[in-house]
């Protein structure tokens, strides 16, 4: 550590881990506004912060798979808070929400601006209803910037018509619901195709796999041009955290062939 340098704490680099998930791969840098409101929540400066995440980059597997290396040296605490995240997704990212809306002295659901004005009830139903939107908001965050707005079948980058879709369960695998490994960005007509497993992911090689109930379909012109065309081609990868294929396996199983 260079003199007049500081150790990063613990809560520091929980809240970096936070940024980390939530931002496009190519904005890590010292301009970034998130990175700077975050730098000085901390009473750090930009350069500190955005180093910080390209440490948190070196850990990626991802991105070591391609040969991005980013800054190592990262230190044993930041090791220690990655594995936490990548291993227990769920847990530490509620965790570091509730510890970026306590730094910021207010709620996670203003934290968003989310409206909640709509929800009626009272009491635990109104409580289930207000987390479940929540995490819907934070789980298409997170799916959206690691895909940069980007269909991964079509290319499609209008927002209004993205879905970040889950790979496995909402209610089933409750563990993962805000795993970003556990989603994939699909436009909606191919979000509603691979809900209705008419389409899949293929575990082994990321390459999309186009039900025989579609391709029998063959005749119309309009299944050909929206689906047929990308059967057998690899999905566009996301820069940091790869689909899961422990996930995508469980879909595979349950595939319309």
């Amino acid at each position: 550590m260079k003199e007049g340098q500081t150790l990063w704490t613990r809560e520091e680099l929980i809240l970096a881990i936070n940024l980390y998930s939530k931002l496009q791969f190519g904005k890590m840098h010292s301009r970034n506004p998130k990175v700077i409101e975050l730098a000085k929540l901390i009473n750090r400066t930009p350069g500190s912060v955005a180093f910080k995440l390209v440490n948190f980059a070196s850990l990626d597997p991802n991105l070591k798979q391609r040969g991005i290396l980013g800054a190592k040296n990262a230190g044993n605490l930041t090791e220690e808070i990655w594995s936490e995240f990548y291993n227990n997704w769920d847990i530490a990212f509620e965790q570091s929400e509730k510890l970026m809306a306590e730094r910021k002295h207010t709620t996670i659901e203003q934290l968003y601006n989310i409206d909640i004005s709509d929800i009626p009830e009272v009491g635990l139903n109104k409580k289930r209803m207000v987390n479940t939107r929540v995490n819907q908001y934070r789980f298409r965050e997170l799916v959206m910037t690691n895909y940069n707005f980007t269909c991964c079948i079509t290319g499609i980058q209008q927002p209004e018509l993205l879905v970040a879709s889950h790979i496995t369960s909402w209610s089933k695998f409750e563990n993962n619901r805000l795993n970003p490994m556990n989603g994939i960005c699909l436009n909606a007509l191919h979000d509603k195709a691979f809900d209705n497993k008419l389409l899949t992911i293929s575990a082994d090689d990321y390459t999309i796999i186009i039900s025989s109930k579609l391709k029998h379909s063959t005749n119309n012109s309009s299944i050909k041009k929206l689906f047929m065309q990308y059967d057998g081609k690899k999905i566009i990868l996301p820069k940091k955290f790869l689909p899961s294929k422990e996930f995508l396996k469980i879909h595979n199983d349950v595939f319309i062939e």
